[in-house]
């Protein structure tokens, strides 16, 4: 089932998320929808509360980039093809590499993109879908996407990243949002 963005302002999306168990109640059909509302978004990473549930919970697919993408430039990231999991509890164990920058987008912030600076590369330590416990390293492409999910996991937006000034100058836009007074191709729900 598609299940409704939540937009920007929503409390949901600055709440620190809370670990689950293997027992919570309708994971398999809520990684399911997740899954599900991330690709009929057009998205490529997708966090629990972002579907108005606060746990720690994301689901991305960088491979769908480099799909997109000529061969030539794919030998620009290190992390072709690419890599699609379920990420549950996730917690990072360490940074590492130099910040570089990317323009980044977010589903629950629509028609706003910004370079922003991430590390290189993250490791973490996470359970899958199956609650099998994971250390993995990711680099590249797929540890930007992992890192912006885990932002919102951690109660942050990509606009956290932002010079303040930049970010006073798109206070109307982000009003906009707030307030329902945006048109996509995908559900939303607003705040209150």
């Amino acid at each position: 089932m598609i299940l409704p963005i939540v937009a920007y302002g929503s409390p949901v999306l600055r709440k620190v998320c809370d670990d689950i168990t293997a027992g919570y109640p309708g994971l398999d059909k809520l990684i399911a929808d997740m899954w599900e509302t991330m690709y009929n978004s057009n998205g490529v990473g997708l966090a629990a509360p972002q579907v108005n549930v606060p746990v720690r919970l994301f689901v991305m697919d960088s491979e769908q980039i480099f799909a997109n993408q000529e061969e030539d430039e794919k030998d620009d990231y290190p992390d072709a093809p690419g890599y699609k999991g379920v990420f549950i509890n996730a917690h990072i164990v360490k940074l590492n590499g130099k910040e570089w920058p990317y323009n980044e987008g977010c589903l629950s912030i629509p028609k706003i993109r910004e370079d922003i600076y991430r590390n290189e590369e993250v490791t973490l330590q996470f359970n899958d879908e199956h609650f099998q416990p994971h250390t993995k390293t990711f680099n590249g492409i797929t540890a930007r996407v992992i890192l912006h999910e885990y932002d919102h996991i951690e109660g942050k937006l990509f606009i956290d990243h932002i010079k303040p000034l930049k970010r006073k100058l798109m206070k109307r836009k982000l009003d906009d949002i707030s307030r329902g007074k945006i048109k996509v191709d995908y559900r939303m729900v607003f705040p209150k």
